[in-house]
C-alpha cells in the first residue's frame, strides 16, 4: 500500500510500524533515522539529502535513484538493498554494510566509503570518483565501467573483483589484494601506484574469466 509523501521521521516510523513499506517520493531530509529498524522499506525517489541514517537496518531496501547528499550513513545496513540511479555525493558510508546490494549507475562522487562492506556488491557505471574506499572490502564486486578517478584505494581488498573498464585515473593505489582481479584497458601510467608489488600484481588483460562472471 502506497503511503505519499511523508516529510517527517515520526509519521514514517508511525505508518512503518502499522505494514506500511511504500514511501516513494518522500522528501525527509534533515531528518533523524540513526538505528531505526527499516528493513525492506521503499524510499524510490525519495530526498534524505542530510539525514542521519547511522545504524540504521535497511536491509533489502528500495532506494532506486533516491537522493542522499551528503548524509550520515555510518555503520547503516544495506544488505541486498537496491540503490540503482541514487545520488549520495559526499555521503557518510564509514564502516556501511552493502554487500550484495545493487548499486549500478550510482553516484557517490566523493562519498566516504572507508572500512565499507562491499562483498558481491554491483557497483557497475558508479561513479566513485574522489570516494575514500580505504581498506574496503570490495571481494568480487563488480566494478565494470566504473570511474574510480581520484579515488583513494589504499588497503582495499579487491580479490575477485571485476574491473573491466574501470576508470582508475590518478586513483591512489596501496597495499591492495589483486588476487584474482582482472583489470582491462588500464593506462597504468595514470595510476598513483604506491609501490610497484600492487602495479605488478595486477593482470591487464582484454577479457573477465566465465567463473568471475558466474559469481
Amino acid at each position: 500500500m502506497f503511503y505519499p509523501q511523508l516529510t517527517n521521521a515520526k509519521d514514517l516510523l508511525q505508518q512503518y510500524d502499522r505494514g506500511y513499506r511504500d514511501f516513494r517520493r518522500s522528501k525527509l531530509q534533515s531528518i533523524d533515522l540513526s538505528e531505526c529498524c527499516l528493513s525492506g522499506i521503499d524510499l524510490t525517489r525519495s530526498e534524505l539529502n542530510d539525514s542521519n541514517l547511522a545504524h540504521a537496518n535497511l536491509q533489502g531496501a528500495n532506494l532506486t535513484e533516491a537522493v542522499f547528499v551528503k548524509a550520515m550513513l555510518w555503520r547503516v545496513d544495506l544488505r541486498q538493498a537496491r540503490l540503482t540511479g541514487s545520488r549520495g555525493d559526499r555521503a557518510m558510508l564509514i564502516r556501511a554494510n552493502l554487500s550484495r546490494a545493487t548499486c549500478d549507475r550510482a553516484v557517490l562522487h566523493r562519498a566516504d566509503l572507508r572500512l565499507a562492506d562491499l562483498e558481491f556488491t554491483d557497483l557497475s557505471q558508479t561513479d566513485l570518483s574522489g570516494a575514500n574506499l580505504s581498506y574496503a572490502n570490495l571481494t568480487g564486486a563488480n566494478l565494470a565501467g566504473a570511474n574510480l578517478s581520484y579515488a583513494n584505494l589504499t588497503g582495499a581488498n579487491l580479490t575477485n573483483a571485476n574491473l573491466s573498464r574501470t576508470q582508475l585515473d590518478r586513483a591512489i593505489v596501496a597495499n591492495i589484494c589483486w588476487e584474482g582481479s582482472i583489470v582491462d584497458d588500464l593506462d597504468s601510467s595514470r595510476v598513483s601506484w604506491q609501490d610497484r608489488a600492487n602495479r605488478d600484481s595486477a593482470q591487464i588483460v582484454t577479457s573477465f574469466p566465465q567463473q568471475v562472471h558466474g559469481e
